[in-house]
Formats: structure tokens, C-alpha cells, sequence
């Protein structure tokens, strides 16, 4: 769906696009062979037998919609990002075997952090930044051990957003996240 974002001129052709992956998705549950589209085929070779439905990952299409639409971005376009950051983490989490919800605001987090760094907008991406660094500023308990993999994701979108490091400081925070599955805060 990102590629679909990514390569849309017109908002009411991406719109199209993404409805297609959604179908397609949603198809996946209903068995048969997977569509001949390598994306596809590996949905339904790697997650569908380990209880993610396509359904569930069809939901995506409401995270990317609104970011066809032209900049300014704002809190529609956030909400959309935060969805988009929830499903992909909390998805991930049950496979890993943990609580989707332990992993979604994190999710949130990065998603946003993401968002804005893929933002060509300027004025966009500081909007998008700053509602990062609001979910940031509320403490948030430790990352369960298993999530830490997936999260650590969430841990280098933070460094990102609140300091301006290379390699090592991004390195420290990784490792900080494995061992304690704290955020950086600003």
C-alpha cells in the first residue's frame, strides 16, 4: 500500500488501487490459491496459517487513504498513520506471541515518526513530528521482553525524532530498548 501512496498523482486513482489491495485481501480469507502477485502469494504462505486473517491486514487501507490526499496534512492524516502504526504493531506482536495491544502505541509512535520522515511537505512533517513527540511525552511502561524485537523499531523512531544522532546514538538506544524496552525521552 505504500507503493501505491508513494505513486499516485491522483488521490481518486490511489483510492482505486488501495481498494484493490483491500479486496485482495480480503479474498485471501475465503481460501484458494492466492493471486499470482508475489506479495499476495507470501501473505498467504506466511501469515495467514499463523492466525492473521486477511481481513485484519485489509484494515490497512484506512491507515493509507488518507495520505493521498494533497498537503497540508493534518490530524485526519495522523489518525490515519496512528491506525496504520497500531495494526502493523499489533499484528506483529501476536506473532511473536505477546499482546497486540502491549505493542500499539508504540506502533503508533513509529508510524507517525515514519510518516513524517517520508513526508516531502515540510510544514506536514513538523505536524506529523510533533504529534509524535505528544504520544512520546506519556510514560508508558516497559515493552514486554518478547515485543522487544519489533519495538526496538519504536525505540530508534524516538531517537530520531527527539536528538540528532549518527549510528551510536541510535546503536545505544537499541540497546538500552533490549535490555529495559524503554523509549528515549525527550
Amino acid at each position: 500500500m505504500a507503493d501505491v501512496v508513494a505513486t499516485s498523482s491522483e488521490p481518486a486513482l490511489g483510492a482505486i488501487r488501495l481498494a484493490w489491495w483491500r479486496e485482495r485481501l480480503e479474498q485471501l480469507d475465503e481460501g484458494g490459491e492466492a493471486p499470482a502477485e508475489p506479495r499476495l502469494q507470501a501473505v498467504a504462505g506466511e501469515l495467514l496459517g499463523r492466525g492473521v486473517s486477511g481481513v485484519e491486514l485489509s484494515r490497512l487501507e484506512d491507515g493509507w487513504l488518507p495520505l493521498l490526499e494533497p498537503f497540508p496534512w493534518g490530524d485526519v492524516q495522523a489518525a490515519g498513520l496512528r491506525l496504520r502504526g497500531r495494526l502493523l504493531f499489533g499484528l506483529s506482536a501476536r506473532l511473536l506471541g505477546g499482546r497486540g495491544e502491549d505493542a500499539e502505541r508504540a506502533g503508533e509512535m513509529w508510524s507517525l515518526v515514519d510518516g513524517a520522515m517520508h513526508c516531502s511537505d515540510s510544514a506536514s512533517r513538523q505536524f506529523l513530528s510533533g504529534e509524535a513527540r505528544k504520544l512520546l511525552a506519556v510514560p508508558q511502561p516497559a515493552m514486554p521482553r518478547k515485543l522487544r524485537p519489533l519495538t526496538v523499531l519504536a525505540a530508534l523512531a524516538a531517537v530520531d525524532l527527539v536528538r540528532a544522532g549518527g549510528g551510536l546514538a541510535r546503536l545505544s538506544v537499541a540497546i538500552r530498548h533490549r535490555l529495559m524496552g524503554t523509549l528515549p525521552r525527550g
